[in-house]
């Protein structure tokens, strides 16, 4: 147990996992209310496709860059900035939704720049945890991130249902563009002066510091099967933003409650995956490939299914899997980043992750129409099962991928960044009695 929480000895790190519990479950109604709300002013599965190809085509223009932005900026400013953004953007959509004259390509306007926000917001955070908790509590703190991301999809989904259903899409809306001030304050609260600094490096710039973040991933064998992986169960098996809203409204033709509970069944079993990861001390190739494997073959199962009950158990599968993978990839791509490059190669896996959802959102949303969710789910089924069997194989021969690793990169290094805090020479006691220090050597197997 105490391994599970062991990043929550670091006073910021409790400040940012608090903040991100209420604004996480505030995302979740959105994101839940979003979907269902598109689908009702259209009656379109297809036009699902339109919004998630409007939210995700920022990624795909811009998603390459973030990273290089995140090494060039202080991450807990740039998160700040990020999340505000955010709460102006749901704000907005509460204007529209409670307003009664939301139209199709209003939200699709909405949906592209809050997405835009999303893509300097997703490194910038991933940098800041590495701030906030080290090298050695890194793979347990982006694990416990995940238990926060797929706990509020419980929570927030519960919630999603019946507020739509008593008052419609618009206090889903407004309740997110509130939580925000709650990572907001947490991020106000924290002490820069506890950061873990970072090894000193120059800004890089824009189109050469992002060509030498690709050279890295691309001139290392794991973490280019990783990142290929990534990319392709990411483009053809996780665009459940538009196979949920039509699962439950086409394929099981039942109400919004219905489409809320399946999405926080999702959820809740991919916090059992997240928690699965936390109680790890580190990351494994292993685990992540049967993570993969479990995946995929629960998404395939699922493509025939067209009862409730039954759907809801495969998604559990589904979504245990899906966390089980992408916490020990993302933690593993992290570690074997040099403390210069570690924004740009957050930047690349996430590029890989999310740079391709407009079109699959696209595609999805046209299989969804042609097929329905059983062709969707049989594609997504059958493509991921290849490619998790296909990186099992590029991996099997390859050694261990050693984290990058030096003996001042810890305790001794003064902050790169020209925003952030320098610590001093003697830095100061952590909660727990835990000191900034030179951390061993992380392996993954």
């Amino acid at each position: 147990m105490s391994q599970t929480f062991s990043s929550f000895r670091y006073r910021n790190y409790r400040l940012f996992f608090g903040g991100q519990i209420i604004s996480q479950t505030g995302s979740w109604m959105q994101r839940i209310a979003m979907g269902w709300f598109v689908l009702q002013i259209t009656h379109s599965a297809f036009a699902v496709g339109v919004m998630a190809f409007a939210s995700f085509l920022p990624f795909m223009l811009f998603g390459l860059f973030a990273g290089t932005v995140a090494d060039r900026f202080d991450a807990r400013k740039l998160t700040i900035a990020t999340q505000a953004g955010q709460l102006v953007t749901s704000a907005a959509l509460a204007w529209i939704a409670l307003g009664g004259f939301a139209e199709p390509w209003m939200l699709y306007v909405i949906g592209f720049l809050t997405g835009f926000v999303l893509v300097f917001d997703v490194p910038s955070r991933q940098q800041l945890t590495y701030r906030m908790v080290g090298r050695e509590s890194l793979s347990n703190a982006i694990a416990l991130n995940m238990t926060i991301f797929n706990g509020s999809r419980i929570f927030g989904p519960s919630i999603a249902g019946p507020v739509y259903a008593l008052t419609g899409p618009g206090w889903c809306f407004l309740i997110n563009a509130i939580s925000f001030f709650a990572v907001l304050l947490g991020l106000l609260a924290m002490r820069t002066r506890d950061f873990f600094p970072l090894e000193k490096f120059e800004r890089p710039k824009m189109l050469q510091g992002t060509r030498e973040g690709m050279a890295y991933v691309f001139g290392n064998r794991q973490l280019m099967t990783l990142t290929t992986l990534t990319f392709l169960l990411a483009t053809f098996c996780f665009n459940f933003n538009v196979t949920l809203p039509v699962l439950a409204d086409k394929t099981l033709d039942a109400p919004v409650w219905v489409y809320s509970s399946l999405s926080a069944v999702f959820g809740a079993g991919a916090l059992v995956g997240a928690l699965f990861a936390a109680t790890r001390s580190k990351t494994s190739f292993r685990r992540m490939l049967l993570g993969a494997l479990v995946f995929t073959s629960a998404e395939l199962v699922l493509a025939p299914l067209h009862n409730p009950w039954l759907a809801g158990a495969a998604l559990f599968f589904v979504g245990a899997g899906f966390t089980s993978w992408s916490a020990n990839s993302n933690a593993t791509m992290q570690l074997a980043a040099p403390d210069h490059l570690r924004g740009r190669i957050i930047g690349i896996y996430f590029y890989a992750f999310n740079g391709t959802a407009a079109l699959s959102g696209l595609f999805v949303g046209w299989l969804c129409a042609k097929g329905g969710t059983e062709l969707a789910f049989a594609v997504a089924g059958v493509v991921g099962i290849g490619a998790t069997l296909w990186a099992a194989v590029r991996l099997a021969g390859t050694p261990r991928i050693l984290a990058p690793w030096s003996s001042s990169s810890d305790a001794k290094a003064e902050s790169s960044s020209p925003t952030a805090a320098r610590p001093s020479s003697s830095p100061a006691p952590r909660p727990g009695g835990a000191r900034p220090r030179v951390a061993s050597k992380t392996t993954t197997s």
